[in-house]
């Protein structure tokens, strides 16, 4: 009986560790995935991305001038000289 309630025990240690794992990784996981989204916006774009910034034929744009509801928005009407 006491080797039943120490598994009983164990499992409910891992259980409680993968959640705590997960509860902390899924964040980190969504923030590279959106930085790496719209790093991927600017470069479509024809720009180049510094920092926080993305520079698209001179002029400088921050990420939510690129992205709208998780899809590059397009940029050819907000840069002047660029192509259609």
């Amino acid at each position: 009986m006491k080797s039943a309630a120490g598994e009983a025990n164990l499992t409910v240690v891992a259980i409680i560790l993968i959640t705590v794992i997960v509860s902390i990784a899924t964040p980190i996981v969504m923030s590279l995935m959106k930085r790496q989204a719209w790093k991927a916006c600017c470069t479509d774009a024809g720009g180049t991305v510094s920092g926080k910034t993305c520079t698209i034929n001179g002029n400088t744009f921050q990420n939510t001038a690129l992205i709208t509801d998780g899809k590059c928005n397009n940029m050819d009407g907000k840069v002047p000289g660029a192509t259609e």
